[in-house]
């Protein structure tokens, strides 16, 4: 007869159940905390105040300020990542590779300004994981120049592509003071139709 006794070290379903709660409370007070008083301005402690949890429930969940701030942008990295795998085009299947190339570019970048803050607060997050969309915005790129009939090393091309439109670069260029959004985004298209031989 099969024991009805749970596994030492499994938790009950009403603790995960809790749990799972607990994190979504947390970041959707944490969203409405940083449209309120931005990035810089949330704090755990504020956080565990207006979620009204313990600070120790909010480190259990995240781990730390920037690994929140990690949890923030997954959703959005998720969005962007619907948008050029399956939404229309031209950032989605059906268009020409090269202005699907030029869609993904200028895409990205309006991403990145929109979302600096949390990029920038999420960067100190040892366990974030950014390989994760990174290494599927390059391969996207290098599927698009195989498309496109580029030759060389794709995977190369791809990365460095990829890097060009990546928020670390675009702030040691100074960020929307120095080079507005939509000079990167025009940048990006003259880079993609240069490699491409347009």
């Amino acid at each position: 007869m099969p024991s009805l006794r749970r596994p030492v070290g499994v938790p009950a379903p009403a603790a995960r159940a809790d749990a799972s709660r607990n994190r979504e409370l947390l970041l959707d007070t944490a969203r409405r905390l940083v449209a309120e008083v931005g990035v810089e301005a949330l704090s755990m402690d504020v956080l565990a105040a207006q979620a009204g949890l313990g600070k120790g429930t909010v480190f259990r969940r995240f781990g730390s300020r920037a690994g929140l701030f990690t949890a923030l942008l997954d959703a959005s990295e998720k969005d962007f990542q619907r948008e050029f795998m399956s939404g229309p085009p031209p950032l989605g299947p059906g268009a020409d590779p090269v202005d699907r190339l030029v869609a993904f570019g200028r895409r990205r970048l309006e991403f990145a300004q929109t979302q600096g803050d949390l990029l920038r607060a999420a960067a100190g997050d040892p366990h974030r994981d950014p390989p994760g969309p990174a290494a599927l915005g390059r391969l996207h790129l290098r599927i698009l120049l195989a498309a496109a009939g580029v030759r060389g090393d794709l995977e190369v091309l791809a990365f460095s592509l990829h890097a060009t439109l990546e928020m670390p670069l675009w702030e040691r260029a100074g960020g929307a003071t120095a080079l507005s959004t939509r000079r990167l985004q025009d940048g990006w298209a003259d880079l993609v139709h240069r490699v491409v031989g347009r």
